[in-house]
């Protein structure tokens, strides 16, 4: 039976021949929207690197601590050295440069992952990436926070930058041959199914490789935990959630990588997660509700390259 959706992993295996597996990096940094006010309303203390070691701890040596516990449990061959938490160019030229050749001494990498923010990319870093990718033949991917297109939610979130941001940051990336990777939320409070299915169209139109799905949790310590107790947000129900993602994924481009359908946090990191559900059981209830559908990714793009004209069969 043909998959519903093309999945990250099976990406992989296409792309390097066996599984490969990302080893988070945490660095001693931090994000412009923090240093501005409270940063995004839905960020805790921590940022996202729940499974990553002390941010001081030396690249090379959680990258080394990393891969061999993951070695031993999955028999893994190769790795992708993820700098995960924060905004990983949000420093000088000079420190990224320095922790991005820390990591390449490491054996067995056979990519580079960097996760940063719409507006905090520049050529010049993109440049030292490059540089590595040349030099020692590593895939690299570029990851972006976008969370969502609709303007009105990134404000009411305080993510501290708009969609001109994304789409300036996306065609700079794609000057160079990276992958660039960009993270959605779908069941932001304020956002709708249309919003929903214009973030598919949106990514579906630009040089995007893979995106990476959330559905929203709600961290102690956020801004969002403090309207979320209050009552003065709405989150949509479980059901709502994995319409809006079957939807999601049959606007989204046929070719488009699929990295996650759902956050996987520790529960007790967070106030709101999953519905209190496991990852996993989601993941079942998703597949059913696509099969009962008849969707398969990609099955209702079919807004690109002249929609118009080719709705009413009209060569050009």
């Amino acid at each position: 039976m043909k998959e519903k959706y093309y999945a990250f992993s099976a990406y992989l295996k296409d792309v390097f021949g066996e599984k490969v597996y990302k080893l988070p990096v945490n660095l001693p940094i931090t994000c412009p929207n923090r240093l501005d006010g409270d940063g995004c309303s839905f960020c805790g203390e921590v940022g996202t690197g729940f499974e990553a070691m002390e941010g001081h701890t030396p690249v090379k040596v959680q990258l080394e601590g990393t891969k061999a516990h993951i070695a031993k449990r999955y028999g893994a061959n190769k790795f992708i050295a993820y700098f995960q938490n924060y905004t990983n160019t949000f420093m000088p030229l000079d420190e990224f440069k320095r922790y991005l050749y820390e990591a390449v001494e490491v054996s067995d990498l056979v990519g580079i992952s960097v996760s940063t923010r719409p507006d905090c990319i520049k050529k010049s870093y993109l440049d030292v990436l490059n540089e590595i990718k040349e030099k020692h033949h590593l895939k690299i991917t570029v990851e972006l926070g976008l969370q969502t297109v609709n303007y009105h939610t990134l404000e009411r979130i305080n993510r501290g930058h708009g969609l001109g941001e994304f789409i300036d940051a996306v065609l700079t990336i794609a000057q160079y041959d990276f992958d660039i990777c960009t993270h959605v939320i779908l069941n932001l409070p304020g956002d709708e199914q249309m919003d929903i299915v214009e973030c598919a169209k949106v990514l579906s139109a630009l040089p995007i490789r893979i995106v990476k799905i959330h559905s929203l949790y709600i961290p102690k310590n956020s801004k969002l935990y403090t309207e979320y107790k209050n009552g003065n947000i709405n989150i949509c129900t479980k059901e709502e959630y994995l319409k809006r993602l079957c939807e999601f994924l049959a606007y989204l481009r046929e070719d488009m990588v699929v990295e996650r359908l759902f956050s996987r946090v520790p529960k007790e990191d967070a106030v709101f997660s999953n519905w209190g559900t496991s990852w996993w059981k989601l993941r079942d209830e998703f597949e059913v509700m696509m099969e009962e559908l008849g969707y398969q990714q990609g099955c209702k793009c079919d807004y690109l390259q002249g929609k118009a004209l080719n709705r009413w069969g009209i060569e050009s």
